[in-house]
């Protein structure tokens, strides 16, 4: 049975909230276990999964969040930032991570792909996740 680590970023809590609740089904009909944190915003999943990664035993990790472009290039470097981040750290501690960090231009967009009958992206990652854990399994055996 597989073990997750999810971490959502809570400045957009409804679709933080819709994204996990996709999160939180794909794991469970996975067959998977799973503990939760949040943090505040996109920039911080990085560092929470790094933090996580020797203590919590854990096969896989999903990222959950929602990056929405604004006036100013702040949203550039969040996408950018917390993307490399993660993909870092899959990369060095071959980390299985699914990312689930919407990166969209207006909260319609947001809201459309946290929407459970539109492909929630929270599920999606949630299974891009488990999907890796397998894959390390097959490759280690």
């Amino acid at each position: 049975m597989p073990r997750l680590f999810v971490v959502s970023a809570r400045f957009y809590t409804g679709i933080a909230d819709a994204l996990l609740t996709g999160a939180r089904a794909a794991l469970s009909s996975g067959g998977a276990t799973w503990e939760e944190a949040e943090v505040p915003g996109c920039l911080e999943i990085p560092a929470a999964i790094r933090y996580a990664v020797p203590h919590g035993n854990y096969d896989g990790f999903v990222a959950l969040g929602c990056v929405i472009r604004g006036e100013t290039s702040h949203y550039d470097i969040v996408c950018n930032e917390s993307a490399r981040g993660l993909t870092w750290l899959a990369i060095e501690h071959q980390a299985a991570i699914g990312n689930g960090i919407l990166t969209v231009e207006n909260e319609a967009q947001a809201v459309a792909r946290a929407d459970p009958a539109r492909g929630n992206k929270g599920a999606r990652a949630a299974e891009a996740a488990l999907a890796l854990i397998a894959l390390k399994q097959k490759l280690a055996s």
